[in-house]
């Protein structure tokens, strides 16, 4: 009698070489679904960030474009160990237009191989997941970790399956056709813990640009 183990090991083997056929496709799709709890940790209408930010802590920019004084006055309501910036790639290139504009282009640092601005020795790091709708978007400031009350990542430890921190790969059987099915799920939520743990710069314009002569 064959088992469903078996026969998944025998489709397996057959595409094995030179790569792990299943391997990697679970692999892309684990991509993707932690691609989705980025954006969810960001935009969920529930416990997003985004979502999540308290009204005295969103600034508005003073002209559209995010300026040196604005990220100031950001880290003037996010002051008590702030962690990083978060912001959409093209929000940080229109902050680096007008740190130029100025004469004082914001330094870099290095961070797990790669170079990110900084400003106030406070790094910029880029993401997709914050949305822009027509030609605006928000720049988050966060403090981070539950020792210095800041913004936490909540998982579901446990679970049946887990290759990683709420992450299950469960094996669901084999159809007719000998295609194998996984079942991947992942369990994610955040919590501020302080009101003053992130704060938001709104109403940030990333289509102005500047002629220098």
């Amino acid at each position: 009698m064959t088992t469903v183990l078996d026969l998944q090991t025998r489709i397996s083997d057959m595409y094995r070489s030179p790569h792990d056929q299943i391997k990697e496709q679970l692999r892309l799709i684990i991509e993707k679904v932690k691609e989705r709890q980025e954006s969810e940790l960001i935009n969920n209408t529930e416990y997003g960030l985004l979502n999540n930010v308290d009204d005295s802590m969103k600034v508005k920019t003073r002209k559209g474009a995010p300026t040196p004084d604005d990220l100031d006055e950001l880290i003037a309501r996010v002051w008590k160990e702030p962690a990083f910036f978060l912001a959409h790639p093209r929000a940080l290139a229109a902050f680096g237009r007008e740190c130029t504009r100025r004469g004082v282009p914001p330094p870099t640092v290095t961070m797990f191989g790669s170079p990110f601005l900084t400003w106030r020795g406070l790094p910029l790091v880029p993401s997709d997941k914050v949305a822009i709708k027509g030609d605006k978007t928000n720049i988050l400031l966060l403090r981070t970790g539950e020792k210095k009350q800041g913004a936490v990542g909540l998982f579901q430890p446990g679970i049946p399956g887990e290759v990683s921190p709420s992450l299950s790969v469960r094996f669901m059987g084999i159809n007719h056709k000998a295609i194998a099915s996984y079942l991947i799920s992942l369990y994610c939520s955040l919590a501020i813990l302080t009101e003053d743990a992130v704060g938001v710069l709104e109403n940030v314009s990333v289509d102005q640009y500047h002629e220098y002569k």
